[in-house]
């Protein structure tokens, strides 16, 4: 038997219909396992091993291992998959069966979420629950490119990009301070958006966000900002990254 991959992203709504699916199939062998992100490789290794899973295909355990959310194994005879949920595992937890309600429960909850998407010169900032925008604000900011030349007019060109940039974090920081506040003691989690550095600018510069270290999830790769954008990273933040194995 030859157990091939394919991977793929589900929303929360498809996401729910497949784990209805698999609770409703029959297959006397299949186990469920929920494991939280503090499970190191070998912790990992053993579960798999205790709960019977012949032959772990290569790659699984990596990627449970480096999920920040932990990650859940639907493992039975026809049906093989491998969830890195939207939001963290708390508990490790081992099922005989589809057992689907631990994560059923956490796509099904009604999480209150912050957004920061930010690159230099645009922003949007938001705040949903579950799945719908409930506040944001989108933005722009004069920052000029870098200079190319050379001497003293490149160190002055320099000087004033940086004034640029931190006009810029500031005014992002000011509404995020005004989108968040209202909700602060609310907000489950934190997501970010953008360029790294841009994001670490932000963060470093803004003493409002620190309260929310806590709480901070994930760095997403959004493209230059605009409201359809936001509207869009709102179903991301929902989706589960799945690999499924089937016999080939």
């Amino acid at each position: 038997m030859v157990l091939v991959p394919s991977e793929f992203f589900l929303g929360r709504s498809r996401m729910l219909v497949l784990l209805n699916e698999l609770e409703e199939s029959v297959d006397s062998g299949a186990v469920s396992l929920y494991m939280p992100s503090v499970l190191s490789v070998p912790e990992i290794e053993s579960l798999l091993t205790k709960i019977n899973i012949q032959a772990v295909p290569d790659g699984l355990i990596e990627k449970a291992a480096s999920s920040k959310n932990g990650a859940v194994v639907l493992w039975g005879s026809t049906q093989r998959y491998l969830v890195l949920p939207p939001f963290p595992i708390r508990e490790e937890t081992t099922f005989s069966g589809y057992i689907a309600e631990p994560l059923r429960q956490l796509l099904d909850s009604s999480l209150k979420i912050g957004l920061i998407l930010v690159h230099l010169g645009t922003y949007a900032i938001g705040v949903c629950q579950g799945e719908e925008l409930i506040t944001s604000k989108v933005g722009t900011g004069l920052i000029h490119g870098r200079h190319k030349k050379g001497g003293s007019s490149q160190q002055r060109f320099q000087r004033r990009r940086q004034k640029q940039v931190e006009e810029f974090l500031d005014r992002v920081c000011n509404h995020a301070k005004a989108q968040f506040e209202p909700h602060a003691r609310e907000l489950d989690y934190v997501i970010y958006g953008g360029p790294h550095q841009t994001v670490l600018m932000l963060q470093k510069r803004c003493a409002f966000l620190k309260s929310f270290e806590d709480r901070v999830l994930s760095l997403l790769d959004v493209p230059s900002l605009r409201q359809k954008v936001l509207e869009t990273v709102v179903g991301r933040i929902w989706s589960s990254r799945i690999t499924e194995w089937q016999e080939v």
